[in-house]
Formats: C-alpha cells, sequence, structure tokens
C-alpha cells in the first residue's frame, strides 16, 4: 500500500511539473498559416521549412507515388494528388458523405509493390444501423484516380461513437498492420464507466488492438492467436488505447507504436506477437474526470511497459525513424507527429546522461502535424491541419530540409 500511494504520489507531481513545462513550450493562440522560415536545432543542422502545397481539408495521411506526386488523405472522404507541388482540383477518390459529422476517411498506404501493381490501401469509416466501425480498401491508382475500389477488411469494432484510429503501415514480411481504437464513447461523459475501455483486454473483438494482415485483408496463419477458441485471428496484439502512429526501427527490424492517451499517459511501444500492452489496466494517463485510469500505472504481471510516455498528453499522430545522413546528427533519431503541442519531437537516443533526449520542432508554425513520410529526395514531409474540427480548408503538406 505504501509503495502505491507513493507511485500515485509521483503520477500526479509528474503530471503537475510537465503541464506547466509544456505550457512553456507549447503554442498559445489560433493556428497561424505558416511563412517558409529556418530553423537552428540542437545538433547545429538549420532546417529550411516551406510549404509544399495549402488548401487541404484536415489532412491525415500521405505517401508519394512517384517523386513528383503525392497522395494525400482528407478526414472527410477525399483521396487528393498533389504533382509537382500543385494540388489538382479532381480528387483520386472520393467516399459518400458519412451519416453523421465528417470523419469518413483516415490513413493511406501504398503496397510494397506499388511500383508494379498500383496498389492503394486507405482506412475508412463504415456505418451500419446506427454503428460504426473502421474498415480498409484497396484500389489502382493509375496517375489520376483511385479505380476498382474493393473493401478487404471490416473491424469488429462497432459502436455509436468513439475513436476508430485506423492507422495501416505495411511493416516486416509485408505485412499489412492496422490500428484499432478503443472506441470509448464514455470518456468524456464525466463517468467512470470502465466497461468499453476494457474490450481492450478481451481477444473476442478488435477493439484496443493492433492487426495483422494479409495484403488480400485476410488473417496469415502464422497470426499469434489463429486457432485459440474465442480468439479473432487477425490480432497481433492488444491492450492498446487509440494507435496513431506506426514505423519500424531501422536498427532492430522491430515494429513501433505510438498511442494516444486520456489525459496524460501517450506510449510509446515496441510491438511483439500476441503481446498485452496494459490498457486499461495499466495507464499513466488519467480519466477525463481527473482521477487515474489505473491504480497500478507503472507495471501489471503479463502486460508490456512502454518504451516511452508523456504525461501529459501530446497526442502522438505519426511515427517515422530518420536513417539517413543528409540531416546532420539526426541518423537513428525517431520523430514524432504532435496533436496537442502542435509540433513536431525529434527524439534522439543513448545520450550523454539521458536514455533519449526530446527536441520540439515547427512549434512556431502551431499546426497540428498529421501524418510524417520520408521523400524520395531524402527530404522530410509533413501533413498539417490548423483546427481540430470544422471544415476550414486549412491543411497542408510542408517539406523539412537540410540548410548545407
Amino acid at each position: 500500500m505504501y509503495l502505491r500511494a507513493v507511485r500515485l504520489f509521483i503520477v500526479a507531481a509528474l503530471i503537475a511539473s510537465s503541464t506547466s513545462m509544456w505550457a512553456q513550450t507549447g503554442p498559445a493562440g489560433p493556428p497561424a498559416a505558416p511563412p517558409p522560415g529556418e530553423f537552428a536545432t540542437s545538433t547545429g543542422q538549420r532546417i529550411r521549412v516551406t510549404r509544399v502545397v495549402s488548401g487541404l481539408v484536415h489532412p491525415w495521411s500521405i505517401a508519394f507515388a512517384d517523386a513528383n506526386t503525392i497522395l494525400v488523405t482528407e478526414q472527410p472522404g477525399r483521396i487528393r494528388v498533389v504533382r509537382d507541388g500543385v494540388l489538382l482540383a479532381e480528387p483520386a477518390l472520393e467516399l459518400p458523405k458519412p451519416p453523421m459529422g465528417n470523419d469518413a476517411l483516415h490513413f493511406i498506404a501504398l503496397h510494397p509493390r506499388f511500383a508494379q501493381n498500383g496498389l492503394v490501401y486507405f482506412s475508412h469509416v463504415k456505418a451500419g444501423d446506427g454503428k460504426n466501425t473502421i474498415a480498409v480498401s484497396r484500389g489502382r491508382f493509375d496517375g489520376t484516380a483511385v479505380r476498382d475500389v474493393q473493401e478487404i477488411f471490416v473491424a469488429d469494432a462497432w459502436e455509436t461513437s468513439g475513436n476508430t484510429a485506423g492507422r495501416v503501415f505495411f511493416g516486416p514480411g509485408d505485412m499489412l498492420f492496422v490500428t484499432v481504437g478503443d472506441r470509448d464513447r464514455l470518456c468524456c461523459t464525466g463517468t467512470e464507466d470502465n466497461s468499453l475501455r476494457m474490450k481492450a483486454q478481451s481477444l473476442d473483438n478488435h477493439v484496443g488492438k493492433t492487426l495483422r494482415l494479409r495484403d488480400d485483408g485476410k488473417a496469415p496463419p502464422d497470426n499469434p492467436f489463429v486457432g485459440r477458441a474465442g480468439a479473432k485471428p487477425e490480432i497481433y496484439t492488444y491492450g492498446h488505447r487509440n494507435g496513431y502512429g506506426l514505423t519500424v526501427n531501422p536498427d532492430t527490424g522491430e515494429l513501433w507504436q505510438a498511442e494516444i492517451g486520456p489525459l496524460g499517459g501517450d506510449e510509446l511501444n515496441i510491438l511483439l506477437p500476441g503481446h498485452n500492452y496494459g490498457w486499461p489496466l495499466v495507464s499513466m494517463g488519467r480519466n477525463y474526470t481527473g482521477s487515474l485510469v489505473s491504480d497500478e500505472p507503472w507495471f501489471r504481471k503479463g502486460m508490456d511497459n512502454a518504451r516511452m510516455f508523456w504525461v501529459p498528453s501530446i497526442s502522438p499522430s505519426s511515427l517515422m525513424f530518420y536513417n539517413g545522413d543528409r540531416f546532420k546528427g539526426w541518423k537513428g533519431s525517431l520523430l514524432v507527429g504532435s496533436l496537442t503541442t502542435r509540433s513536431l519531437i525529434r527524439v534522439s537516443f543513448n545520450q550523454p546522461s539521458q536514455a533519449e533526449r526530446r527536441e520540439v520542432l515547427l512549434g512556431a508554425f502551431a499546426q497540428r502535424i498529421r501524418d510524417i513520410v520520408l521523400g524520395p529526395d531524402g527530404n522530410i514531409y509533413v501533413a498539417t491541419e490548423g483546427a481540430t474540427g470544422g471544415t476550414a480548408a486549412d491543411g497542408m503538406v510542408m517539406r523539412i530540409e537540410p540548410v548545407s
């Protein structure tokens, strides 16, 4: 009991002190349209940030179809084409308007052999009988439009509301990894009801899971729960809240995932097949009522600890390891897109006297970073949005390049 009390006190202290820290580094006031600019970084590498294209409506995800063509998903349901720095007027694909709101389209990924088959994968919200879930479809991009669209997977995560997540990512073995949110529609209602969150701990559904699929949407036979009675064969890992970022560590081949916690407790996890990552039984976060999510926030037997966590929340939206040589001192760094702090965070590992060092970048632009990719030219590209809701075309794609 004494150790638990000490731990809870430390959690409260971390929240208080970190809130003060982020209040100083986070931007204030309404988002501003970012002009081009040059900035210093902690490694001595100066960077230039330029706007590639603007006028996007909540761009969630970007992918390079070729050196001159970027595909961008807009949350209301459009895949847009940016060619040679120009946003084409006609979408490559437009989904039907959802029954409620503007939440239709989420993330995009290109098949590992996209150059040969032209296959584009995207996650989208699927509605039915007053509920919705996350689904994955694929089609062929012919340079102008995404055609022959086919729905290949529908998650067993039906609810009337709540986060769906839906990051799609081709990872080790050219398998398609898909994140599914915890669908907790009770999170912000002022109640301590934990019933929906607990679905993340059950293997008979896809809620709060990271899934591993073949490129046709089927479960591969070597998934960890294939053949187990009462378990969904698509499940790779479980016990997640809302996974938004996936990337591969180039040095180890490990799959890393970022997930958004409630009030604090954002996590960076290293995914291992069949492992349980604790939500909601282990979390450094607080419920929206202010109470701790878990009475054992640090560790519970049989559940993996996070590699990193943030208190308070930064809302990590995306991940990318940088393994190139163009940016001085950045090789091996992890880039984390942040929604709450409206910044890009560079994490450098194995630093003197620190396990990792976190550097805040792009904060002057006050943009919510939605996605990060490495371009064919070796530069870093980010998709951003200004507001959190509405239909304003205040989103953009920006390029980060080194200044020699």
